[in-house]
């Protein structure tokens, strides 16, 4: 069965005049892709032929609402959606003053296994297709009744593990023709996977590249993720550096503080003497609390001088606001919830 809504638009009308079918159908069937039909029955201008050609042929991906949680403080939605072959994952749609933005999964689960993170504490099965990315930015809309403005692959997965699909999705909901959300307000996260960062710079894409760096040597690094025993903070600093030679992108930079673990001032002067001279941003996280890893939030008092010491050191840093608090909006505790 062929997955329709992953294919770009000129492999669309190329499987339908292969088959026999004028070629302003396949411009009908994308219409109504783009709409968010969830059956093939439900296109009224297609032919009943074609109608029967499809649903024999092809299938549409879906995004289910198993579950969603709408936060009491400030409105975030987490979502647990349920694909087509029953494999949960999640969402999350946050309002801002500029819009809405959604953090969406690229993974059902993760193979990184970094400590803090809930999503690879249940385990990996497998990696999301384009449409299955799509389709969780579409069911949100649909549901909230919203034009979702922003988008972050931060959600369950290594957006990089999954390089080819997520460079399909990327291609498919930047076109006009698609759901038309530009480049620079797509936000890609990634632990660290140095040959794949090369690997995107190439595509020169206007999104942002997050980097999670949660540490600023290899010994503190390495014991939260496993990922930097085969791509050590210096290849993937370096990999950082040249990404914005090769793109004129800057990066940014995501550090989770964990009391006692990284929040030091020694980890402060440590990360501004690593990223010095760099166009970045540092993006400050009280780390989550997920059940099991016994790590705690940093104070604000030891928060705000992490700032403080990056800043004097010509390090843009700002401390991101929690959003969501109630509902766990982190990604991957649902999806555990549930299987457990």
């Amino acid at each position: 069965m062929i997955d329709i809504k992953s294919l770009y638009f000129f492999e669309l009308e190329n499987f339908i005049t292969d088959n026999g079918f004028p070629k302003f159908r396949a411009k009908q069937i994308s219409d109504w892709l783009n709409k968010g039909v969830t059956s093939f029955s439900q296109m009224r201008n297609i032919p009943k032929n074609i109608i029967e050609f499809l649903s024999g042929s092809c299938y549409i991906s879906v995004a289910n609402i198993e579950k969603k949680l709408v936060s009491r403080y400030d409105k975030t939605v987490k979502y647990l959606f349920c694909l087509n072959d029953g494999e949960y994952i999640e969402s999350v749609v946050m309002s801002y003053h500029h819009g809405y933005s959604i953090c969406v999964s690229t993974q059902v689960g993760c193979k990184m296994g970094c400590t803090f993170c809930a999503t690879g504490k249940s385990g990996f099965s497998r990696s999301l297709t384009a449409s299955e990315i799509l389709a969780q930015i579409e069911s949100a809309q649909k549901d909230l009744n919203i034009r979702i403005s922003n988008i972050v692959l931060m959600g369950m997965g290594e957006p990089l593990d999954n390089f080819d699909n997520v460079i399909r999705f990327l291609k498919l909901v930047s076109c006009e023709d698609g759901l038309n959300i530009g480049m620079r307000h797509i936000t890609l996260s990634t632990c660290g996977i140095v040959p794949r960062i090369y690997e995107l710079a190439e595509y020169k894409f206007a999104l942002t590249l997050s980097v999670s760096l949660h540490a600023p040597d290899n010994a503190t690094r390495s014991r939260t993720m496993p990922i930097n025993n085969r791509y050590p903070v210096e290849l993937l600093i370096k990999a950082c550096r040249d990404y914005f030679d090769i793109t004129g992108r800057r990066v940014s930079f995501e550090y989770a503080l964990i009391d006692g673990e990284n929040d030091s001032e020694e980890c402060a002067l440590k990360l501004a003497n690593l990223l010095k001279g760099m166009n970045c941003h540092v993006n400050l996280i009280p780390v989550n609390t997920v059940e099991g890893t016994g790590y705690k939030k940093s104070g604000a008092e030891r928060r705000n001088a992490f700032v403080e010491i990056l800043s004097k050191h010509g390090i843009t840093a700002t401390i991101r606001r929690t959003l969501g608090s109630d509902i766990n909006a982190s990604c991957g505790q649902l999806r555990r919830n549930t299987l457990n």
